[in-house]
C-alpha cells in the first residue's frame, strides 16, 4: 500500500512542477494562448485534487502504527495545493485585469475603493474556504475515530461470544459431570 502511496507522491511532484512553471507563464503570455493555458492549468489542478483524495484513501488503508507518518506528509502535500491555488488565483486576477483593461481601456480602470473592497472580499472568501477545509479536516479525522472504535467494538464482541461458547460448553460438561456422578452414587 505504501508503493501505491509512494507513486502518488512522485506523480504529484511531477503536477505540481508542470503547474508551478505554467502559474510562472501565465502573466508573460498574452490572447488565446494565456486562456488555453490558463484552462490547462485549472485541468491540472482538479486532476491534483483528485490525487489528493487518492493519496487520502490510500493513507486510511495503512496500518496504524505507520499511517501517521504518511498523514503528515499528506498534510504537507495539502498545504502545498493550497499555495498552489493561491498562486493560481492570483494569476488569474492579473490576468482577469489585463483583460478588462484590454477591453475597456486604460482610463477605464477600478477605482482604489473598488480595488479594496476587492481584495477584502477575496480575503473573506479565502478565511471561508480555509474555515470548511477544517471542517473537512476534522470530518475525516472524526471518521477515522470511528472507524477504529468500530474494529474495538468487533473485536470485543468477538471476544465475549467466545466467553460465551466456553461457558455454554464447561456447563454442558458439568451437566454431563453431574449425571455421571449422580449415576455413580446410585450404584
Amino acid at each position: 500500500m505504501s508503493s501505491d502511496f509512494e507513486a502518488y507522491e512522485q506523480e504529484f511532484g511531477t503536477l505540481t512542477a508542470e503547474i508551478t512553471n505554467k502559474i510562472g507563464r501565465i502573466p508573460k503570455l498574452g490572447g488565446e494562448e494565456k486562456t488555453q493555458l490558463v484552462l490547462n492549468v485549472d485541468k491540472q489542478l482538479e486532476e491534483v485534487r483528485e490525487l489528493m483524495e487518492q493519496m487520502d484513501l490510500e493513507v486510511r488503508e495503512i496500518p496504524i502504527q505507520s499511517r501517521g507518518m504518511y498523514q503528515s506528509r499528506l498534510k504537507s502535500y495539502k498545504g502545498e495545493m493550497e499555495k498552489l491555488e493561491k498562486d493560481f488565483k492570483r494569476s488569474r486576477i492579473a490576468y482577469s485585469d489585463e483583460v478588462r483593461n484590454e477591453l475597456l481601456g486604460e482610463d477605464a480602470g477600478s477605482s482604489e475603493s473598488q480595488k479594496a473592497h476587492l481584495l477584502d472580499n477575496t480575503e473573506k472568501l479565502e478565511r471561508s474556504s480555509r474555515r470548511l477545509e477544517a471542517g473537512y479536516q476534522i470530518a475525516v479525522e472524526t471518521e477515522q475515530v470511528g472507524q477504529e472504535i468500530l474494529a474495538n467494538l468487533h473485536s470485543d464482541r468477538e471476544k465475549i461470544q467466545r466467553s460465551r461458547d466456553r461457558l455454554r460448553e464447561t456447563d454442558a460438561n458439568l451437566g454431563k459431570s453431574s449425571r455421571i456422578l449422580t449415576g455413580m452414587l446410585r450404584r
